[in-house]
C-alpha cells in the first residue's frame, strides 16, 4: 500500500523519479506488478501502463512499458511489433512460439486476440506435444529425412516443416542428436552453411530455440552487443522475457562464450536509466 500511496510522486511535475521506478518495478514478480497496476488504477482512475509513454522516452520507456505488462500480453505486443514493421522479424515469432510452454503460448494467443481483435497466425508452430517420451527409432528415421532434404536444398520440404513444427522438444532434441552422431556435424551448422533464403535462417533459429534455447539467447545477446552497434530491441527483449525464467543460466553461458560478464557488456554498451534498469533486471 505504501508503494501505491507514494506512486504519484514518481510522476510529479518537477520530474519523474526514474531511480524509484527501477527500485520498485525491477524487483517485483509478474503478479506483484499486476497488483500494483490494479491498485494504481483503483486509486487514481488511470492505467499505470500509460504513464511511461507520457513521462519517459526512448529505450528506457519501451523497456519499462513492456516490463509492466503481463508476460502473455508482453509476448503479444512483441509479436505484433515483429509482424507489423514492414519486414517481419521471424526471430521474435519463433522465440515466442518455440521457447514458451504450450500453456504460455496459448495465453499469448488469447492476449493477442484480446488486444488486436484478430488471431495470431503462428508461422513456425501449430501444435506441439510437451511430454518427455522419446521414440529412438523415429528420431533416427527423421534425422535421415532431414539430412536428405537439406542435402537436396529442399528447405521448404513438408517433412522438415512437419518435424520441426509438431515434434516435442525432447523428441526433436533426440533427432538432432542422431543427426550429429550420424553425420559428425550439427544440423544447425549444416543449415548455416546452406543459407540461401529466409526460410533457412528461420529453420535454424527454430531448431535452436527448441533444442538449445540458452545458446540461442546468448547468440542473440552477443549479436545485440556487437561492437558495430548495439541492437537495443533485441537486448531489451531477451533480458525482459528471460529475467524470470532462465536468465541466470544465460548469464553463465554468456560468460563462458565471451569471457566477459553480461552485466559488464551491457554497462559498456548502454547508458542512463535504460542501463540502470537492465542491470537491475540482471541482478545488480
Amino acid at each position: 500500500m505504501l508503494i501505491i500511496l507514494s506512486w504519484k510522486t514518481f510522476w510529479a511535475g518537477w520530474g519523474t523519479d526514474e531511480k524509484a521506478l527501477i527500485l520498485v518495478l525491477a524487483h517485483r514478480y509478474p503478479h506483484q506488478r499486476m497488483e500494483i497496476r490494479n491498485a494504481y488504477h483503483h486509486r487514481y482512475r488511470e492505467d499505470l501502463i500509460r504513464r511511461p509513454e507520457s513521462e519517459l522516452r526512448g529505450d528506457f520507456e519501451r523497456a519499462l512499458y513492456r516490463w509492466i505488462l503481463d508476460p502473455a500480453d508482453r509476448d503479444a505486443v512483441l509479436a505484433n511489433v515483429a509482424l507489423s514493421e514492414g519486414k517481419v522479424d521471424y526471430r521474435v515469432i519463433i522465440e515466442v512460439s518455440c521457447t514458451r510452454t504450450p500453456e504460455e503460448f496459448l495465453a499469448t494467443k488469447r492476449a493477442y486476440m484480446a488486444r488486436y481483435k484478430h488471431s495470431l497466425e503462428e508461422p513456425v508452430i501449430f501444435a506441439r506435444y510437451d511430454g518427455d517420451e522419446i521414440n529412438a527409432k523415429l528420431a533416427a528415421s527423421e534425422a535421415e529425412m532431414l539430412h536428405h532434404a537439406i542435402k537436396e536444398h529442399e528447405f521448404n520440404h513438408e517433412e522438415i516443416i512437419r518435424i520441426v513444427s509438431t515434434r516435442s522438444k525432447t523428441q526433436l532434441l533426440a533427432t538432432t542428436n542422431c543427426y550429429k552422431d550420424d553425420h559428425k556435424i550439427s544440423i544447425t551448422k549444416t543449415l548455416a552453411s546452406n543459407r540461401e533464403n529466409v526460410l533457412v535462417d528461420a529453420l535454424q533459429a527454430a531448431i535452436r530455440c527448441l533444442t538449445v534455447k540458452e545458446k540461442y539467447f546468448v547468440k542473440v545477446l552477443r549479436n545485440a552487443l556487437d561492437k558495430s552497434g548495439t541492437h537495443e530491441d533485441d537486448l531489451t527483449r531477451i533480458i525482459l522475457t528471460r529475467a524470470e525464467k532462465d536468465l541466470r543460466q544465460i548469464k553463465d553461458l554468456y560468460y563462458k562464450r565471451s569471457s566477459v560478464p553480461l552485466e559488464q557488456a551491457v554497462a559498456k554498451e548502454t547508458q542512463g536509466h535504460y542501463e540502470d534498469f537492465l542491470l537491475a533486471l540482471l541482478g545488480n
